[in-house]
């Protein structure tokens, strides 16, 4: 793992925790880095934009929501879509521009952008002739 990012709980499936009211669940992602960028990609299926929160407290990026039942008068036999609230927080490195993380939902899918900072950025040194 990458130390511009730590992922706070373990890597595993979506896995679901009953509670008094009602059910949570982790929602699983996937961590790409570039030169440029790391971000993180959340399955997310279900969740409107308005039920998706998603802050920054240094050193913490939290993301938490809620998945509504997408079939009421249904009684499925079987279900594996996480429904209820879910909450996932990962440790934000030094390294990350924190000014500049953005995060969009597309098609059930969650992409956080949290851009490097100039001073970790590769860069290329010009060699001069001496």
């Amino acid at each position: 793992m990458s130390h511009l990012v730590k992922q706070e709980q373990p890597q595993e499936a979506a896995t679901i925790e009953r509670t008094r009211e009602s059910a949570t669940y982790t929602p699983r992602f996937d961590i790409w880095e570039n030169d440029d960028e790391m971000i993180l990609y959340g399955d997310l299926p279900g969740v409107m934009p308005e039920d998706l929160d998603v802050r920054f407290e240094k050193p913490v990026l939290t993301i938490h929501g809620k998945v509504s039942p997408r079939h009421n008068d249904i009684k499925f036999l079987h279900g594996e879509y996480g429904i209820g609230d879910f909450h996932r927080t990962f440790t934000i490195g030094e390294a990350i521009d924190t000014d500049k993380i953005s995060a969009e939902l597309k098609n059930g899918v969650l992409t956080v952008h949290l851009p490097k900072s100039e001073k970790v950025k590769p860069r290329r040194i010009e060699v001069t002739c001496g």
